[in-house]
């Protein structure tokens, strides 16, 4: 069926697309993914608008070049948000308030309902059109609690706790991480994913979770029940709100906050599996260093090879290998067959993995084949500059982090270049994990907490030229920055006169080669 036919039939003229699934994941297969299916772009955030003469595409600074080369211009018309520009505030500027909108209530949020129906006339549609039914393998893999601290029943305590459960309350919980976590079980049969797919009800007392096989069961609980179901609006889609018939109360997600702070078992194998993580960078340094006639694509598998070699039990996101030009696309995936590595030729890399403990890991580095251009060293150097601001800042926020350090390249950045992303995310069960958040978006103004795991990842692309992004994991402790990460700098891509005195003090911290 054409979207088009479908809007005749819903009597609509509007429709919202979105890339998640009813779990609302962030990285969902592009079997699952309707906007991918509707537009062609891959990446994995983003909304498309279809109206009666355009689809509009919104995508983020990380997409900007990307939307622009996957999609049909002749039937997509992209919208490139700029940093920090909110997507319904653009939304708004194309689509006229109290138009009739439809949109999959079992892909979006409470609170993305309830933003877009203060302007628009909501329709919302159960089933979507371009969903497939996927028979997908499920192996569960329980966690040892040397590994995460704390067992099942300790985690439902202090949940209870954070919320203040009643005896007449339940929390109802559908976010895919939270699941994950609460339970001490991963699931690594989904590419680039450590969870298991279910939903779960947190009682005073207990806790109950439900895969898929009983997700009847659990709807027959939340339209009968007489409790007072606790949801957070923000990971809840509007479907599962919209069968509870009790009372409803939303709250601030007690086990996002709990999951935030790792416990001192997980930030001791997150250790070791960045230690995995640099041996598999390093050994994909030498591999680009040592042979010719490779491409991204011989490099990316080279790069799963290796994590598997390291003990990895799956990737945690689908590798960047980006060489020269395409490594101004801050998430390129495409690892091209025909991209061969020369001399000269820049290659960033952005990968991660999950090992025994079900946590993410996640780094960039950038390598050159051969010497690099004075231009590739000022680059280079520049970000590199911008992370030891942001890795010895005085400030305590994700949003003053990332201030400092914007401001610092805006004012440095070669001509041409910009930095139009985030400066780092939260890491956990998921490879983006919220809080902390490091941007310059309100979220990113939350305290960062001794026990929370971050990236820092300053970068400069420039269209038609090339990109650079030096991206470590860290996490905070006793006041302080620490780095998860020990992988190398490139000593051949830093001008060190651009260095001033206290830059080189900070770079002594990490080893240069």
């Amino acid at each position: 069926m054409s979207i088009r036919t479908f809007l005749n039939e819903n009597d609509l003229s509007y429709l919202l697309v979105n890339t998640t699934n009813e779990f609302l994941v962030e990285y969902n297969t592009l079997d699952e993914n309707s906007l991918y299916k509707l537009t062609n772009f891959s990446g994995s955030t983003a909304y498309a608008l279809v109206t009666p003469e355009t689809i509009y595409l919104f995508v983020d600074g990380r997409y900007h070049i990307q939307a622009d080369l996957e999609v049909n211009h002749s039937e997509v018309t992209v919208v490139k948000l700029q940093s920090g520009q909110n997507f319904l505030d653009s939304l708004r500027k194309i689509l006229p308030e109290g138009a009739k909108l439809g949109l999959f209530s079992k892909k979006n949020s409470v609170k993305r309902v309830e933003e877009l129906s203060e302007y628009y006339n909501l329709v919302l549609i159960e089933n979507d059109p371009y969903d497939v039914e996927l028979h997908q393998e499920f192996v569960p893999e329980i966690i040892d609690e040397e590994l995460t601290g704390m067992t099942i029943s300790q985690k439902g305590q202090k949940i209870s706790q954070i919320a203040d459960i009643k005896e007449n309350e339940v929390i109802l919980l559908t976010d895919l991480d939270d699941i994950s976590y609460l339970f001490n079980i991963r699931n690594y049969s989904i590419p680039y994913s450590s969870k298991i797919k279910g939903k779960a009800l947190v009682f005073k007392n207990s806790a109950e979770l439900f895969t898929p096989d009983r997700f009847d069961e659990l709807e027959d609980f939340l339209r009968t029940t007489d409790f007072k179901v606790l949801i957070d609006p923000l990971t809840t889609n509007d479907f599962d709100r919209s069968i509870i018939k009790s009372d409803i109360y939303k709250i601030s997600n007690p086990v996002r906050y709990l999951r935030s702070i790792k416990t001192k078992e997980e930030l001791e194998h997150l250790k070791d599996a960045f230690s995995r993580t640099d041996r598999t960078m390093g050994a994909i340094r030498d591999y680009i260093n040592n042979n010719s006639n490779i491409s991204e694509y011989d490099i990316a598998n080279k790069l799963e090879q290796e994590f598997m070699n390291n003990g990895a039990k799956g990737l945690s996101f689908k590798s960047i290998v980006a060489k020269d030009m395409n490594s101004a696309l801050a998430h390129y995936s495409k690892s091209s067959k025909e991209e061969i590595i020369k001399d000269g030729s820049l290659v960033l890399i952005d990968c991660g993995a999950y090992f025994d403990g079900g946590l993410a890991t996640d780094i960039t580095r950038v390598f050159v084949k051969g010497e690099p251009s004075e231009l590739n060293k000022k680059v280079y150097t520049t970000v590199l500059k911008a992370f030891l601001r942001g890795y010895n800042s005085v400030f305590r926020t994700g949003f003053e982090i990332d201030s400092e350090v914007r401001e610092f390249l805006n004012m440095n950045a070669p001509e041409g270049f910009v930095f139009n992303h985030g400066l780092g995310h939260g890491i956990g069960v998921n490879v983006h994990e919220y809080p902390p958040n490091l941007s310059n978006s309100e979220k990113a103004k939350v305290e960062i907490k001794d026990g929370m795991c971050f990236t820092i990842e300053p970068g400069l692309y420039k269209e038609g030229e090339f990109g650079v992004r030096l991206e470590n994991s860290c996490y905070f402790l006793d006041g302080k920055i620490h780095s998860f990460v020990k992988m190398n700098y490139e000593q051949k891509l830093i001008n060190f006169e651009m260095l001033n005195e206290q830059e080189k003090i900070w770079l002594n911290e990490f080893e240069v080669k």
